[in-house]
Order: structure tokens, then C-alpha cells, then sequence
């Protein structure tokens, strides 16, 4: 036997209320976040903050010293690159369960985002992180056990 309309409208309601305030509060935890990644030189950490947007960076150790401006630079938007796409993969984490489509009501079918669109392809590439360390660590490094972080 079918659900009377209202009643399937009610839990429609009920349901969608629970998913705005989701919403709401995803997008105030989102607010508050921050990554922070070191170059695989360890000569440079690049924090970003809610949006992307480069908030710190900070010259390890002295290291800039020795380098030459290319080296630096290049060692800048390392850490910043992979500090920013940490950032897109988390707010690809946090906002998955809205993409899908609601298991207590079927016509709530959730919304499609195109993340390759916002972020760019390297944010839907596997990632590193878990099986192999960061991605801009070299390989020398994970064979000595190093980690790149502090």
C-alpha cells in the first residue's frame, strides 16, 4: 500500500529541513578550515585558508638562504599548490553526502556538482596521500622514512 501524500510530503519536509541545517553547518566547519603543507625541500610551509586563498607562508630553517630565486619560488608554489588541493578534497569530502539522493525519501535525488569544473582535474586523480605520502615527496624520501613534515 502507498503512503498518503501528505504524509510522504511531511517526511519530503522533515527531511529537507535536516539536510539545510546540514548545509549550514558544513558551511560554518568549512569556514573555520585551514591546511597547511610542507615542500619537499622542507624549505617552505604554505598555509591556505576556506577558499583556497594562500593565508601564511613560512621559510624553514634558514633553507631560503641557499636557494636561488627559482629554487624559492618554486618551493612557494609547491606547498601552496598541494596545500590548496588538500583544502578542494576536503570540501569535496564535507559536501558528498548531499550529492546523493536521500534514502528515506526518493524524490530528494541530492545535486550534482561538477568538482573537475570547480577545482580543476588533479582533485579527482587518486590520491597519494594514503598510499604512497604526499605526492611532492620524493621517492628517496619515503625509502628513508621521512615524512616531510616536522
Amino acid at each position: 500500500m502507498t503512503e498518503p501524500l501528505e504524509k510522504r510530503l511531511e517526511k519530503a519536509m522533515a527531511e529537507l529541513h535536516a539536510a539545510q541545517e546540514a548545509v549550514a553547518r558544513t558551511e560554518r566547519e568549512l569556514r573555520q578550515a585551514s591546511f597547511a603543507v610542507q615542500s619537499s625541500d622542507r624549505a617552505v610551509r604554505a598555509t591556505v585558508g576556506p577558499q583556497g586563498e594562500l593565508t601564511g607562508i613560512e621559510f624553514l630553517d634558514h633553507k631560503y638562504r641557499d636557494m636561488s630565486p627559482q629554487e624559492l619560488a618554486a618551493s612557494v608554489l609547491e606547498a601552496a599548490s598541494a596545500a590548496r588541493l588538500k583544502m578542494n578534497r576536503h570540501v569535496m569530502k564535507a559536501m558528498a553526502p548531499f550529492t546523493e539522493p536521500s534514502s528515506g525519501v526518493p524524490e530528494l535525488k541530492g545535486f550534482e556538482l561538477d568538482w573537475e569544473r570547480i577545482f580543476g582535474p588533479e582533485v579527482l586523480r587518486e590520491d597519494d596521500d594514503k598510499a604512497h605520502g604526499d605526492p611532492a615527496t620524493p621517492a628517496w624520501r619515503d625509502a628513508l622514512g621521512e615524512d616531510g613534515e616536522d
